[in-house]
């Protein structure tokens, strides 16, 4: 198997590019040597299979997603607050909808993985290891509520960015209007509960 690191890298942001414009059908390891301006079968080096370039991707993009740690430590400065919650969420999606294509990159392997059960494996590892790790920031931080706050946040994050990044509802609502409104009525909600 080909050895080089930055070569992988390039190739796994190909196919992330490939997935977010053509959807899981279109994604090749022809494809993504065309979109990487490489070779044919550079990918297949790297990718033997379609599963190991399905699991590639889903390594790839959570690097890709990771946020600034200069933004986390400014906010992290901060008190402890709804204020503060909502401002973590203002920049999960400022930096989901910055890169809209790695977002639906995303959305499409979500898809994939639903009719894979080997990217279902390495996928829902994937993201389950980002849902505790965010509980853990959350509550290591001294924000309000918990880990059912912090799994309401993420469900309905990812329907916002779902409408904002696809076919859309319209409703009209601004973005950070909606974000605003989650945190109070999911995590606010609970502060007053107990």
């Amino acid at each position: 198997m080909a050895r080089n690191p930055e070569r992988r890298t390039l190739l796994a942001d190909a196919g992330l590019r490939v997935l977010a414009a053509a959807g899981a059908r279109g994604l090749t390891h022809r494809a993504v040597d065309a979109e990487a301006g490489l070779p044919t079968g550079t990918a297949s080096n790297y990718f033997p299979s379609r599963a190991a370039l399905l699991a590639g991707l889903a390594e790839r993009i959570f690097d890709r997603m990771a946020p600034d740690p200069a933004v986390l430590a400014d906010l992290g400065r901060r008190e402890p607050s709804l204020a503060l919650v909502t401002d973590y969420l203002r920049y999960i999606v400022e930096r989901t909808t910055r890169e809209p294509d790695l977002t639906r990159a995303l959305f499409e392997l979500r898809l994939e993985a639903s009719r894979r059960p080997e990217l279902r494996a390495a996928l829902g590892d994937v993201l389950r290891r980002g849902y505790a790790d965010d509980v853990a920031f959350h509550v290591a931080a001294g924000l309000p509520g918990g880990a059912f706050e912090v799994a309401l946040l993420h469900y309905a994050v990812d329907g916002l960015l779902l409408d904002l990044l696809t076919t859309s509802i319209d409703a009209g609502f601004d973005a950070d209007q909606v974000v605003s409104a989650l945190v109070s009525r999911l995590v606010g909600e609970a502060g007053r509960m107990t």
